[in-house]
């Protein structure tokens, strides 16, 4: 081989560290370029490689052993120069091979090694624009069209059909009735439009003060052109993705492009929509909801600049954005940012990175910031911006506190058993609430009837075999289902150890559900949660029937707490405030209180006021003390000062360390040789790091 071939460094898709040098054959070389994809040889077989560089030459004797490079599989590079750099710092700080990394930050149909990349057919979309004096009110004879009518007002008036689709299930069909009537004009774009096209499509409302103040202070930063992280801190309510929006419309017409991270898309349709409303096709949404085709029509048209702005769920932070201006986390203190296998990065911590990268503005927004957020801001790393008060000056929920030991005590004849899930004073709340024609949410966060299953003779519960926690009851198919791993089997008929009677305890959304509809027989009650929304379609079914009001009380997991906006709700119940308080994780409390804070929010959003009724067994517990008393400031005091005392985060950083092997004796001893070798290096917890 000659000294004269080129050397290429890569970095193959597959669970091994390092980098690898190839031979760069020289009819391949000019379509070498950082970021592009390759096959090579690897193994017995051929992998997936991403091209990172030419190296320096070498001696003869290394040269004549490097194998060439198969193909390369790109026209243009699948990952941008800042992805790239964006992923190299995730592999490294997260400790995960570059190779996988990468991969992780392409769209389905560009992993396959085998896969020379191809345009995917761009969309024809479809949009509704309602006639501005349209009145959803003059519709009630035809609730569907109502809702269609009501949806489009709330976005800003335009919205793309299959959006409606996805929020309203036959909508299709309503909107095909509406254009008939003269209600609703539907047209239809391709994706890659003109960007004046998107931004001129709908204005915005009259922001309030508190809007007004954020906007000019982040609209300024951007005009800095240099790196900013800022937290917007605007209660439930407050008009967060206003501001998001603007923001987002004078990147635009900076020439500038904006990437919004959101928890969980299918939660939050209105905020695409709203998007969508304000920029049309200028908008490409990244989730895992989408058809695999979808999303490469989206990103290839991010990565070619013929759409500027991407939405997306945590691995949209790896999207394509051209020009990016703008970073914007929705709900930042949400644990769905969090990615827990593979690459096992935080999305909100990279969005900082791949803002300070870029040298562009990045907004966390939330109602109830993470401490990590707020100690950044505390220590001046970031700039706070505060929104204390909602839109149109709507009051905040009253909240009011049920205390179960005095609402469901202990009696002789009662022990041994359940006393009903919903109080006195929840029941009372809830007849209000029907017979007003208003609209209520029950929360708990635990799926099944009865959470724990117990001998009344020996005492034992019923546990998984595999991950030794209490099995729960699923009432609808009498299984016992492990919530970790998935393990099911029938419920036995008595104690499989003593043959006792099982007692079926502790409180799940079925249950709840089932007490709602003894209780009120003629209300219309419906559950959200896993187990309910088992699919995508069957999720926004549920939304949309909730949206349209067809449904008077919707049970459900924190699934019913993120981002929902329903002008009915006026009542919202906290069933049992104390179910995430026991969890062993150092941020139970923390996430008590932001969750609860959450759900209360989706109360009192539209003309009516709302209220919040909590129920705890334990009141006094801080999280929910201070959440009744509307005192984050207060909680966070309080938990940051106990944070500091045990050295946790945010003023530490922790790590999981995970040891496999085939024998448990040889896999526990290396686990202890290896837990005393770190001990051995850390410094002593009054170390404060």
């Amino acid at each position: 081989m000659s000294s004269t071939v080129r050397l290429a460094v890569v970095a193959v898709a597959r669970p091994v560290g390092g980098e690898y040098t190839y031979a760069a054959p020289e009819a391949l070389v000019p379509r070498l370029s950082p970021g592009v994809r390759v096959r090579v040889p690897f193994g017995r077989g051929t992998s997936l490689a991403f091209f990172l560089g030419f190296a320096e030459g070498a001696p003869q004797s290394v040269l004549d052993k490097l194998k060439p490079i198969d193909a390369v599989l790109d026209d243009s590079p699948s990952l941008t120069p800042d992805v790239v750099a964006l992923v190299r710092f995730a592999a490294q700080h997260y400790r995960h091979p570059l190779g996988e990394a990468l991969k992780a930050a392409l769209p389905p149909g560009l992993s396959d090694a085998q896969q020379d990349e191809v345009a995917a057919k761009a969309d024809t979309i479809s949009w509704a624009q309602v006639r501005a004096d349209a009145d959803p009110a003059l519709l009630s004879r035809a609730p569907a069209q109502q809702a269609v009518v009501s949806y489009l007002l709330a976005v800003g008036g335009r919205a793309m059909v299959d959006e409606l689709e996805h929020a309203l299930p036959g909508a299709k069909a309503s909107l095909k009735r509406l254009a008939e009537r003269g209600l609703v004009t539907l047209t239809k774009t391709v994706v890659a439009p003109t960007v004046a096209e998107g931004l001129g499509s709908v204005r915005h409302a009259a922001l309030t003060d508190d809007q007004q103040a954020a906007v000019q202070a982040l609209t300024a930063a951007f005009d800095s052109r240099s790196f900013k992280p800022f937290l917007l801190h605007g209660v439930t309510g407050s008009g967060k993705t206003e501001v998001y929006l603007q923001l987002v419309e004078h990147a635009r017409a900076a020439g500038r492009g904006a990437l919004v991270l959101v928890p969980e898309i299918a939660l939050t349709p209105q905020l695409v929509g709203r998007f969508r409303a304000r920029f049309g096709p200028d908008v490409a949404v990244l989730h895992s909801a989408l058809k695999d085709r979808e999303r490469l029509v989206h990103w290839q048209a991010l990565r070619k600049g013929a759409v500027h702005i991407a939405v997306g769920v945590r691995s949209a932070i790896f999207a394509p954005v051209p020009s990016l201006g703008v970073v914007v986390v929705d709900e930042e203190h949400d644990g769905s940012f969090k990615q827990e296998d593979k690459l096992r990065y935080h999305a909100r911590d990279l969005a900082v990175v791949r803002a300070q990268k870029a040298d562009c503005l990045v907004v966390l927004g939330s109602a109830t910031p993470s401490l990590e957020t707020l100690e950044n801001a505390r220590r001046g790393r970031y700039t706070r911006l505060v929104m204390p008060r909602r839109v149109d000056d709507r009051p905040m929920p009253k909240l009011g506190l049920v205390d179960l030991r005095l609402e469901r005590p202990r009696t002789p004849e009662n022990r041994g058993t359940e006393p009903p899930v919903l109080s006195v004073p929840l029941r009372e709340a809830l007849a209000q609430t029907l017979d007003k024609g208003q609209q209520a949410i029950l929360f708990l966060n635990r799926r099944g009837h009865a959470t724990y299953i117990v001998c009344e003779v020996c005492g034992q519960s019923l546990k998984c075999e595999h991950c030794d926690v209490c099995l729960t009851l699923h009432q609808s198919s009498r299984r016992l289902v492990c919530h970790y791993c998935g393990d099911w089997k029938p419920k036995p008929a008595k104690c499989p150890d003593c043959d006792g009677t099982l007692l079926e305890l502790g409180v799940g959304t079925q249950r709840i559900e089932a007490e709602v509809a003894d209780a009120f027989p003629a209300a219309r009650v419906a559950r959200l949660d896993r187990d309910a929304a088992s699919t995508a379609e069957r999720l926004t079914d549920l939304l949309a029937s909730f949206a349209r009001r067809e449904i008077d009380v919707l049970v459900g997991t924190q699934m019913v707490a993120k981002g929902h906006d329903f002008p009915g709700v006026t009542l919202v119940a906290v069933v049992l405030a104390d179910s995430a308080l026991a969890m062993p994780d150092f941020r139970a409390a923390e996430r008590t209180f932001q969750l609860l804070t959450q759900v209360a929010g989706r109360a009192g959003r539209g003309k009516d006021e709302g209220q919040v009724l909590v129920q705890s067994y334990n009141p006094d517990a801080p999280p929910i003390a201070r959440m009744l008393a509307q005192d984050y400031d207060g909680f966070c005091e309080d938990e940051l000062k106990r944070r500091r005392a045990l050295a946790w985060p945010p003023f530490s950083r922790l790590a999981a360390l995970r040891v496999d092997g085939t024998s448990p004796e040889l896999t526990a001893r290396h686990t202890k040789a290896l837990a005393a070798a770190l001990a051995a290096k850390l410094p002593p917890p009054s170390a404060g790091v």
